[in-house]
């Protein structure tokens, strides 16, 4: 039986780089049979996912961005059915951390195997949403509100760097309640994070190398006021180095300066907020706290490019590849 692909396709994405012909092209040769569903508004994906699952894919693939993602994966969490990426938004962090190319022909290749190659990956539960990066109060939930799409059609990622500058020109300190698998807290901060992914959206960039969308686990983080240079790289990750440099010297701060927050891992979290705070979900602005927040390990299994080839010798002369 040839291999059935369903692609939900966020137009509005911010590289747009969706080339229909050349998909077809990449499935063709690989004899796949595949189908498109453009998405016109916030929902979309979550229902045209749904029918995709229904008329039997065999796999979906998501092109969009980060929120478009995660909106997918949401809808397949339990289906059994394995989910692909095809980068196609500002950041892309979920591709970073799973090392899928952001080159869209090489992304469409990776869906073209014989044999697939699979990750599980947790996916957060807030409220009755799904996510797959992260959730913020605070700056960056600041930042993501006030880089709108139009802003981010005309700047790319420098968007958020605008937006970034704004949110650190009067950072407001929150004070954060915490029911961090039974236990409660309490902390006082200008930025908290609810994590599945550290990943900023650069190789190497992350907010802790503690943290995997494998581990079953939710990572809290609270920056308090004193540490700019955390919040700096929170808020500038997804930049250029040039960029994030840039922001350095107009707040003020050395990127290089150390680094110091408050860290807890949980499977479930509920956090409230004085005074009562916008939230952002991968890059998704989802109301005020409080905030329910839980994790589903293994959720969902996605694509990826399959482990790189070694050389080994054969007595000790000719060579063969082995898969690593």
């Amino acid at each position: 039986m040839r291999r059935r692909v369903y692609v939900v396709a966020n137009p509005a994405g911010g590289q747009g780089n969706f080339d229909i012909k050349e998909l077809n092209s990449r499935f063709a040769a690989a004899e796949i049979d595949w189908e498109v569903y453009f998405t016109k508004k916030w929902g979309d994906a979550e229902t045209l996912t749904r029918r995709a699952l229904q008329e039997g894919a065999d796999v979906v693939a998501a092109y969009g961005g980060d929120g478009t993602v995660s909106e997918v994966a949401g809808a397949m969490v339990g289906s059994g059915v394995p989910m692909a990426i095809l980068p196609g938004g500002t950041a892309n962090v979920m591709s970073v951390e799973l090392g899928i190319p952001l080159a869209f022909g090489d992304a469409c290749n990776v869906i073209c195997y014989e044999e697939l190659t699979y990750r599980p990956v947790d996916v957060g539960k807030v409220d009755d949403g799904y996510f797959l990066l992260r959730l913020s109060i605070g700056l960056e939930a600041r930042m993501v509100e006030g880089a709108d799409r139009s802003l981010k059609d005309r700047l790319g990622t420098l968007a958020y760097g605008l937006s970034a500058l704004k949110a650190l020109a009067a950072p407001q300190p929150i004070r954060y309640e915490f029911e961090i698998d039974g236990q409660t807290l309490s902390e006082e901060g200008i930025a908290c994070v609810i994590a599945n992914s550290a990943n900023l959206g650069r190789s190497g960039l992350q907010l802790s190398p503690d943290v995997s969308v494998s581990d079953g686990m939710l990572d809290v983080f609270v920056i308090n006021s004193a540490n700019l240079p955390t919040v700096m790289t929170l808020l500038t990750g997804i930049l250029s180095q040039e960029a994030k440099d840039v922001v350095a010297e107009e707040i003020g701060v050395e990127p290089s300066q150390p680094r110091s927050v408050r860290h807890w891992q949980a499977k479930e979290v509920r956090v409230q907020s004085t005074p009562a705070s916008n939230v952002q979900c991968d890059g998704e602005m989802i109301g005020e706290t409080p905030k329910r927040v839980s994790i589903l390990p293994a959720a969902v299994q996605v694509v990826v490019p399959p482990p790189p080839l070694t050389t080994m010798p054969v007595n000790g002369n000719s060579t063969v590849n082995l898969t690593a």
